[in-house]
């Protein structure tokens, strides 16, 4: 493998770590072992640090290929608590308010879950890297100050139901670039009067790359020992 000249990794993203983490943990390993002082690493599609799965990590040239990947559909497995909410409508700030619950049942659930498939807006979270102003909107929403956001057109392509252990909804999701997982939680559960939140997410594919496919951080020494590792510099 040539890292200056270009490679795609596939990695399974703890939890509780940022995806800048992981790329920052991948490339001071790798460095080390070329022994060189920079290298360029980055990645396609940033995972929340409450979230897990699957983040691809491109070295070198192949950097330049890091939007090609953003724009391929993903696959989450998502778990939401109904009748709670919260500002990052994740487990991210404290609960904020509550919902009744009483009235919702399967039933109701699989008939609100289909009218979130095909075209739909989609308001981010102000806990979000989106920008408002030039200032990213988490920076102003952990200032407790207001940020108000802009609807955006995205494709939800599936939407399963995994278990219905009511309060609890475990969802399968298919969907297109800028997808918030979390703000189709919050959504859910005002479609079923109530309020919802993550409390839990996987990424299990982008594109064709799935979980089964990807190494986690403990596995990156032994990955970089086992390969054989061509020098070639980038630039030639």
């Amino acid at each position: 493998m040539n890292f200056l000249t270009g490679e795609i990794l596939y990695f399974n993203k703890p939890l509780t770590w940022t995806s800048f983490d992981l790329v920052n943990k991948f490339r001071y390993k790798l460095t080390r072992k070329l022994k060189v002082k920079k290298i360029k690493v980055g990645h396609a599609g940033t995972l929340d640090p409450l979230a897990t799965g699957v983040l691809i990590v491109c070295t070198g040239k192949a950097t330049k290929r890091i939007e090609e990947f953003q724009y391929q559909t993903k696959e989450y497995v998502a778990t939401l608590k109904l009748g709670e909410t919260t500002p990052s409508f994740d487990r991210e700030t404290e609960i904020d308010a509550i919902y009744p619950i009483t009235h919702i049942t399967p039933e109701l659930v699989n008939q609100v879950l289909p009218t979130f498939v095909g075209t739909i807006q989609q308001v981010p979270p102000v806990f979000s890297a989106c920008k408002v102003d030039g200032k990213r909107a988490y920076e102003s929403a952990r200032k407790g100050e207001q940020v108000k956001l802009k609807s955006k057109m995205l494709v939800i392509d599936e939407l399963e139901l995994l278990e219905c252990a009511l309060p609890v909804l475990k969802i399968r999701v298919v969907c297109s670039k800028g997808t918030y997982i979390r703000a189709l939680a919050r959504d859910i559960g005002a479609a079923l009067g109530s309020g919802a939140h993550l409390i839990a997410l996987q990424r299990t594919r982008i594109g064709d790359i799935t979980l089964d496919k990807c190494m986690s951080p403990e596995e990156i020494d032994s990955f970089l020992d086992t390969i054989k590792i061509e020098v070639e510099e980038e630039n030639k």
